[in-house]
């Protein structure tokens, strides 16, 4: 990045090139993370939006449960891949759908016994991969980094 840097400054000194030391680390970081977590998550037969799907029924608590539009609003995926997602995970016996008694056009989406497992397993798997590439930064780094990461989310999401 440096050296990309060096280049515009010396091709365009007529620009401020700064934002991209930045932004620039911050987008190669973030696809060597989801390489590493979509490794992390391949050990356990999963790809990262299958892990988020089971990850956001898991962490909503007992019974595990949700409407499938909170479960779109509560992860990282997409409404438009969330019937996607729960197709290929209702196959594999991670959840199933069923009618909602208080709406009868309405559905739930619950994990079932393996689902959990599944879950409980790949998370702690997936953390560690998270902390080593925090590893350097001390813990005051990390909680700085967040904030400011939080700032820049809540003024351009």
């Amino acid at each position: 990045m440096d050296r990309i840097l060096g280049q515009w400054n010396t091709e365009r000194p007529d620009l401020d090139t700064s934002p991209m030391a930045v932004v620039g680390r911050l987008s190669r970081l973030s696809r060597q993370i989801d390489r590493e977590l979509e490794r992390t998550v391949n050990r356990h037969d999963l790809d990262a939006a299958s892990f988020d799907v089971l990850a956001t029924l898991r962490r909503a608590g007992r019974p595990y449960t949700l409407s499938p539009r909170d479960l779109s609003a509560s992860s990282m995926v997409t409404s438009s891949a969330i019937a996607q997602r729960l197709n290929r995970l209702e196959r594999r016996a991670l959840v199933t759908r069923t009618q909602d008694p208080g709406d009868g056009r309405g559905k739930h989406v619950a994990l079932t016994p393996q689902g959990l497992h599944l879950i409980n397993e790949a998370l702690p798997e997936h953390l560690a991969t998270e902390h080593r590439f925090l590893s350097t930064l001390t813990p005051g780094e990390q909680e700085a980094l967040a904030n400011l990461l939080a700032k820049l989310s809540a003024a351009h999401g």
